[in-house]
């Protein structure tokens, strides 16, 4: 199967397909984590005020009219810094490079939006994300959020283009 397209759409994480996605994210999640709870105690957050204006984003990502990734981007404390979040694309398309067109796209939206550094973790059993993020110019860094099931905390400079 060949992707050809796929169009981002402004979204939020917490109606439509946005949060279908993110419930569908946060079930595989809690699968591969024991129950793990994204938006628990003690987590990080991104929801609908992290991830809208003014500093943040949401989208959702569309493949044939259908919705097949999303993604989000907030704002840091930390001048110049935002946070990519909740990236997910739907099992059934995984493998074709949405992850990393996902990825692509909510970095040149975080330098249109002025940050100049991007940073973001993951678990140690989303081995396949780890590899995206480290083979797309990621290094890695001091956990920086808090996040007490993240394994793997990253950051990648946003050059201006």
């Amino acid at each position: 199967m060949s992707v050809a397209e796929v169009e981002f759409r402004p979204a939020r994480v917490d109606e439509g397909d946005g949060e279908t996605l993110f419930w569908a994210m946060a079930a595989e999640i809690a699968v591969l984590y024991d129950g793990l709870e994204q938006n628990g105690p003690g987590m990080p957050k991104a929801g609908p005020a992290e991830l809208g204006p003014p500093g943040g984003g949401f989208w959702v990502g569309y493949v044939d009219g259908a919705a097949a990734c999303c993604g989000g981007i907030k704002q840091l404390p930390d001048e110049g810094a935002c946070e990519i979040k909740r990236m997910y694309v739907v099992p059934a398309l995984r493998g074709h490079g949405i992850a990393r067109r996902m990825l692509a796209f909510l970095e040149e939206e975080a330098r249109r939006r002025g940050y100049r550094v991007a940073r973001l973790d993951t678990g140690s059993r989303q081995h396949d994300a780890r590899h995206i993020y480290e083979s797309t110019g990621y290094v890695e860094i001091e956990n920086f959020n808090a996040n007490p099931h993240a394994t793997y905390f990253a950051e990648k400079a946003l050059l201006p283009r």
